[in-house]
């Protein structure tokens, strides 16, 4: 006769509940993040057409490859993985919170005799006493017992261990929370970048993505960056930055920063990551050649400065040490009808070099400052301690569930003659080899104390 199919809420369920559901989420999960390292994420659309050709970056657009962690079907495959989780814990829950709050205490003669680990012998003494004296071996080397009368026997439970029982929960909630938090990084975090000028402040930063400027709710100011080099060459050994937190017009916090050693404010973190030259600031002296009269400027690179009867100057470029021949700008002198002239080299250490040029000015450097800009790698991840909270617990759960072991003992006593009757049985839902080691044991030793003789076990 053939069996009726189940009620669809019912196939539903045990579909959720099913392992087999729980490995093709796993797979899939894992094919689709292999995805999500080969295919850079996040990134501006220009370098995916310049990689992949327009075609296919239109087709990774349109699967949502380009922003994976975000897309609708893999938040849909960890609510899936969460489901399967949440359904099979509540599926046998109930039987192990029953092993918890409704233990067996009397042992059925079915237990007895089918248990993996028993004994069966008799003992010198009354059946209480005896009772007695087992019940305090039993606690010293074992557990605490549980004394049951019933139909004329006495009946020891003993247990140890039972919440190894909860392991496998604790490594469920686990992996719900981390999947949790990594959901809230994703959705309400944030990766960016700033470069910050020395002496400079901002209050935005730039995502990774391209996406507009976030606004930070304060600013960050740079007052001070410095690299150090290797020896003579320009390889940075170490470079670092000093931050400084305004917010409502006030300083908050201040910290200098350097690779591995973040500044962090409000759950955001700024990395030193790079840097770079943002422009330089010169003192120049120029000198009219007909009439020897001098004019000090303070000159930007690339800016204009104006000299008299309408001609200007630009520094066009810096070298901070002009083959071996010390600082050098490169100028360019324009005309009052607004033609370049050829540029020409002003060295600070020769400072009536450019005598020798013979133009309508002649030009010498006093002093000059580099400015450098700091580049910040900002990150907000609200979910990191959920993260951290759900790596813990897995730590933790898979203890409890694999090096741990709920134990048990029933023993029966009832009277036989003058003599009482002992069974025993034992057992463990985990490491059984090494609880029938420590039961034989117990089990010896029970019988040697008590009749004060070495044991004579009969086999049950």
């Amino acid at each position: 006769m053939a069996t009726p199919n189940k009620p669809l809420p019912d196939r539903i369920w045990d579909f959720a509940c099913s392992l087999k559901l729980a490995i093709i989420i796993v797979l899939l999960l894992a094919a689709t993040s292999i995805i999500g390292t080969i295919i850079q994420q996040n990134a501006p659309a220009a370098d995916y057409i310049r990689e992949y050709g327009q075609s296919n970056y239109e087709l990774f657009k349109t699967l949502q490859f380009i922003d994976m962690y975000h897309s609708t079907w893999f938040i849909g495959l960890l609510a899936l993985f969460a489901i399967n989780l949440i359904c099979c814990s509540i599926k046998n829950f109930p039987r192990v919170w029953k092993f918890v709050t409704a233990p067996t205490l009397i042992a059925s003669s079915a237990l007895l005799k089918g248990s993996a680990n028993k004994a069966e012998f008799n003992l010198k003494g009354n059946k209480s006493q005896t009772a007695n004296n087992i019940a305090a071996l039993i606690t010293k080397k074992f557990a605490k017992t549980t004394l049951t009368e019933k139909d004329d026997k006495l009946y020891l439970f003993a247990q140890k261990g039972i919440y190894s029982r909860f392991g496998a929960y604790i490594t469920h909630t686990s992996i719900l929370v981390i999947m949790a938090g990594a959901l809230i990084g994703n959705f309400w975090g944030y990766k960016a970048f700033a470069n910050i000028v020395e002496g400079t402040a901002v209050d935005r930063v730039r995502p990774f993505n391209g996406a507009a400027p976030i606004k930070l709710g304060f600013m960050v100011r740079c007052d001070d960056f410095d690299v150090s080099y290797y020896g003579n060459t320009r390889r940075p050994k170490d470079y670092n930055s000093d931050l400084v937190i305004i917010e409502n017009g006030e300083e908050v916090l201040r910290k200098r920063i350097e690779v591995n050693d973040p500044l962090t404010y409000k759950g955001i973190k700024f990395y030193q990551s790079s840097y770079g030259p943002a422009g330089a600031f010169f003192q120049i002296k120029a000198t009219e050649t007909a009439t020897g009269k001098t004019f000090d400027f303070n000159a930007e690179q690339g800016k204009h400065v104006k000299l008299p009867d309408g001609y200007s100057f630009t520094v066009t470029d810096f070298a901070a040490d002009y083959r071996n021949f010390g600082p050098a700008i490169q100028l360019q002198v324009n005309t009052p009808d607004g033609k370049h002239g050829q540029p020409f080299l002003v060295l600070k250490d020769h400072p009536k070099l450019d005598i020798k040029r013979g133009g309508k000015f002649s030009f010498s450097m006093s002093d000059y400052r580099q400015l450098q800009y700091t580049g910040l790698q900002v990150a907000k991840d609200p979910g990191v301690n959920i993260v951290w909270a759900g790596c813990f617990l897995i730590v933790f759960g898979s203890l409890t569930a694999f090096f741990f072991s709920h134990k048990r003992i029933w023993v029966c006593l009832e009277d036989n003659g003058k003599k009482t009757k002992v069974s025993f049985a034992g057992n463990a839902h985990r490491n059984q080899p090494g609880f029938a080691l420590a039961f034989e044991e117990l089990i010896s030793e029970i019988e040697a104390t008590i009749n004060n003789e070495l044991p004579t076990k009969k086999e049950g």
